[in-house]
């Protein structure tokens, strides 16, 4: 239900701001129109009046109807600056001319006709005059036309900073807000899973103590301690449950030291089959305890890699454990071994409960196990996977997992050979 409710909480946070992100990006849009259009009516002002500056001055009309010269160019670009700057438009500009062609006969005079094209960047006005010349009516003028080519730019420019780096705010806003999710998430995971290893380490070494507090008292108590055969079942007892603190001690202490890099692999040449064999010895009691059927199939040609026995033995010990553990009432594991790809590639099978598809990618993480209804089940405090894949990929190797729920689950490991 808290699970939930996170999720709830994020979605909500998530949309509220994406949602502001929208109409951020909408006023954006609007002041870009609004903003254009106060240039377009600038741009046709300044036209305008240039437009009525050339109308006046009827000589320079008729004498741009035949070219144009440096000079009536420079006078029409004085024209343009000096108007440019009234309206305060800094941006630049090219202006063309070019003769007009009147469209019907006897047509009127037509002063300061504006055309537009602001898509481009280009506003135009006819500049005519209408004269009377031996009983007959001409029209001289001009097509002037007012280019912006950064048209686009300097309305980007004009909308101002604040508006564009508000936008990459809130983009930055969201962003971070789903990684401190995500991370809060995770962190939350990890706190449950280190309550469960503490739940579960307790219960570990709760029971040894239990066991050794029982026997020495036993031992204080019995009248007839005397007898051999009962200080040797009492004192047994001691040391096997010491054993068992020792290793589970061990086990905590050497995950925390591979996390911090302060184990150091003492590699030398070793058979991959012949460490298989010193783990079955290993654990042939538990082994002949569950009445499991060991098949090995030992097939490789250069079973030879460059290794730490000790840590390799111990993953192997704890990969075979694991299938014990998890197999059903007749347990069956099976042990292959083959070359691939240039690599010695072990593989270790059970016929067990399986793994579910949801916690296939979980299992290697630190202090994860696999839920069965009761915590403790199954022993163990979570770290054993985790070992294991560091330990394989510190030999430059990697481990994989495959399984299928009331089937089985084989793990394959794949190692350099020499």
């Amino acid at each position: 239900m808290k699970l939930n409710k996170t999720y709830l909480f994020i979605g909500i946070s998530s949309l509220a701001l994406i949602i502001v992100l929208i109409i951020q990006i909408n006023w954006i849009y609007e002041t870009a129109d609004v903003k254009e259009k106060i240039f377009n009516e600038k741009a046709n002002m300044v036209l305008s009046k240039t437009a009525d500056a050339l109308t006046k001055d009827t000589s320079t009309i008729k004498s741009l109807k035949n070219g144009v010269s440096a000079s009536e160019k420079q006078k029409i670009d004085s024209l343009f600056n000096h108007y440019m700057k009234a309206y305060n438009i800094e941006i630049k500009y090219s202006f063309s001319i070019k003769p007009f062609v009147p469209t019907f006969k006897n047509e009127t005079t037509i002063l300061n006709e504006l055309k537009m094209n602001p898509g481009e960047g280009c506003y135009q006005t006819c500049v005519t005059e209408t004269s009377h010349e031996n009983g007959t009516v001409s029209k001289n003028g001009i097509d002037l036309q007012l280019i912006f080519p950064e048209k686009d730019e300097f309305i980007m420019a004009e909308m101002g900073i604040p508006f564009i780096s508000s936008v990459l705010l809130i983009v930055i806003v969201l962003i971070t807000f789903w990684k401190t999710a995500l991370s809060l998430m995770k962190e939350k995971q990890i706190s449950e899973h280190t309550t469960d290893f503490l739940n579960n380490m307790t219960h570990e070494f709760k029971t040894p103590l239990t066991n050794i507090s029982l026997a020495g008292k036993m031992m204080i108590k019995d009248s007839n301690i005397h007898q051999e055969d009962k200080i040797r079942h009492y004192s047994g007892i001691i040391l096997e449950e010491n054993e068992k603190l020792r290793l589970q001690v061990e086990q905590v202490l050497s995950m925390t030291a591979l996390e911090r890099g302060e184990i150091p692999l003492r590699k030398t040449e070793l058979d991959i089959h012949q460490l298989i064999h010193d783990c079955l010895k290993c654990m042939s009691v538990q082994i002949e305890h569950r009445q499991c059927l060991v098949n090995s199939n030992l097939e490789a040609k250069s079973s030879v890699i460059n290794g730490d026995k000790t840590h390799l033995m111990n993953a192997l010990c704890n990969l075979i454990d694991n299938a014990l553990k998890y197999s059903s009432t007749e347990p069956e594991i099976m042990i292959q071994t083959f070359n691939k790809d240039g690599a010695l590639v072990l593989t270790i099978s059970d016929n067990g409960i399986g793994i579910e598809q949801e916690y296939r990618g979980k299992v290697f993480e630190k202090f994860f196990r696999v839920p069965t209804g009761d915590v403790h089940d199954v022993k163990g405090f979570g770290l054993g996977l985790t070992y294991i894949k560091s330990i394989i990929e510190m030999h430059g190797g990697s481990i994989e997992l495959q399984s299928e729920i009331g089937k089985g689950t084989a793990f394959i490991i794949r190692l350099p050979h020499v």
